[in-house]
């Protein structure tokens, strides 16, 4: 669906998931990450870009695990700290991640994906078309009801710097692995809220497209070289 008719839809309360495209499991117990190995730093740094174009394959599953937990996993299970950081250790933000085959809550704890709807909600994660035929779309949600002992008028600051390492790990993950993301803003927040089903205390902060990268056309033989 082109950006066009996305906004026109969301203008008219229109924009909602599509069936899945298989059955959803309940729940998805993640094969343990790999922590080892991957790009140096600096080099990740080096490449770190955002791409916007995405093979639709499926990411295999050991890749999506690595995923998530270079996002937002435990790496000090006795601690419960994360490897992005958040204020007073509230944890306020989940990732949530939007499939083809339905729409799963990151559990940290126990690394596994919890189905939240048996819905493919990937097209209103945002206005841009890539992100419909996408692999996955992660979506980062702040629970504002784990900040009691954050001042109100800073909960929302708190959230989305939190919101924002995640992203980075993602980014500086993808690089590491060759693969394509872009963080994304722009997006129908009521809708996705809808088609979620967050509560009132729940807020869609930022969402963000991960694949393979896209294959180059070939070109034509008579092209040449450039």
């Amino acid at each position: 669906m082109n950006t066009l008719t996305k906004l026109a839809m969301g203008l008219l309360g229109q924009l909602k998931p599509e069936p899945t495209h298989g059955d959803a499991a309940d729940t998805i117990v993640l094969p343990a990450a790999n922590m080892s190995g991957g790009m140096p730093l600096m080099q990740a740094l080096a490449q770190r870009q955002s791409q916007r174009e995405f093979a639709p394959e499926p990411l295999p599953q050991q890749i999506l695990s690595n995923l998530l937990w270079a996002a937002a996993g435990l790496n000090r299970p006795a601690l419960g700290g994360r490897t992005a950081p958040s204020a007073l250790n509230a944890q306020e933000v989940d990732v949530y991640v939007a499939l083809p085959n339905g729409l799963y809550r990151y559990a940290a704890l126990g690394h596994a994906l919890h189905l939240v709807r048996a819905t493919d909600v990937r097209r209103i994660t945002g206005y841009q078309d890539f992100v419909d035929s996408a692999p996955l779309d992660l979506i980062m949600v702040a629970d504002y009801s784990r900040m009691k002992l954050v001042p109100v008028a800073q909960r929302m600051a708190y959230a989305y710097t939190s919101a924002g390492a995640m992203a980075q790990n993602v980014y500086l993950f993808c690089a590491s692995e060759d693969l394509a993301t872009v963080i994304r803003a722009w997006l129908d927040r009521d809708a996705l809220a809808k088609a979620m089903g967050l509560g009132t205390e729940q807020q869609v902060l930022l969402s963000q497209t991960v694949g393979r990268k896209a294959p180059y056309p070939l070109l034509p033989a008579s092209a040449g070289t450039r």
